[in-house]
């Protein structure tokens, strides 16, 4: 804590300096620099020849280090461009590598099943190949978020199904799916294949 001294004749007064909230403050003293140590501005009108050359010399010296600094910068983000765009193109070419690898062994269930279909029983492990391929597939579907839409005996909702006939049906109620003619599928809850459907109605 610095104090001021006031001069009241020849008596000396320390005073210490404290703000409305009764904090102390210190008082920003200016350090005296010796004259010889300012260093002084000199107008350009009032340079000599040499003083001006050396002024010239230090602008150009600051101005190519700048320059290089800027050139620096530029091929730097240059190359973090070149970085996303390759990371970008990568990420397009390898984001269905995940279900791709899950869809592979749909293909070879498909593979064994045409190589049992030598056997003497060919037709029974045709339909068991094809059974199983059929579940895998399915399985990978929903691992990535497909479901199918439920159709079948289902009330008539024009937001997940499309009606393309309507037949007489008296056991039903009238707007119940009867018949199934292609499977409704949605990604993540969202529809992005309605079920082919043909709704019931009274028999007139």
């Amino acid at each position: 804590m610095r104090k001021n001294k006031i001069f009241e004749g020849s008596e000396t007064v320390d005073e210490t300096l404290k703000n409305p909230a009764g904090e102390e403050q210190e008082t920003n003293l200016e350090e005296s620099v010796p004259e010889d140590k300012v260093e002084k501005v000199i107008p350009l009108e009032d340079m000599t020849k040499e003083e001006l050359i050396d002024r010239i010399g230090a602008t150009q010296e600051l101005a190519d280090k700048n320059y290089d600094l800027y050139v620096r910068s530029q091929a730097e983000i240059e190359n973090v461009r070149k970085r996303f765009q390759k990371d970008k193109q990568d990420l397009a070419k390898f984001a269905n590598e995940m279900i791709i690898k899950q869809l592979l062994p749909v293909a070879d269930n498909l593979e064994k099943a045409i190589t049992h279909t030598t056997d003497e029983n060919a037709l029974d492990a045709l339909r068991e190949g094809i059974d199983l391929t059929l579940k895998s597939f399915l399985d990978t579907l929903e691992k990535n978020g497909v479901e199918r839409v439920e159709a079948l005996n289902q009330p008539f909702d024009p937001n997940f199904h499309e009606a393309v006939s309507q037949a007489e049906n008296n056991a039903v109620e009238p707007g119940t799916v009867v018949n199934e003619l292609q499977k409704g599928y949605t990604l993540n809850k969202r529809l992005i294949r309605p079920a082919m459907v043909v709704v019931s109605r009274k028999s007139s």
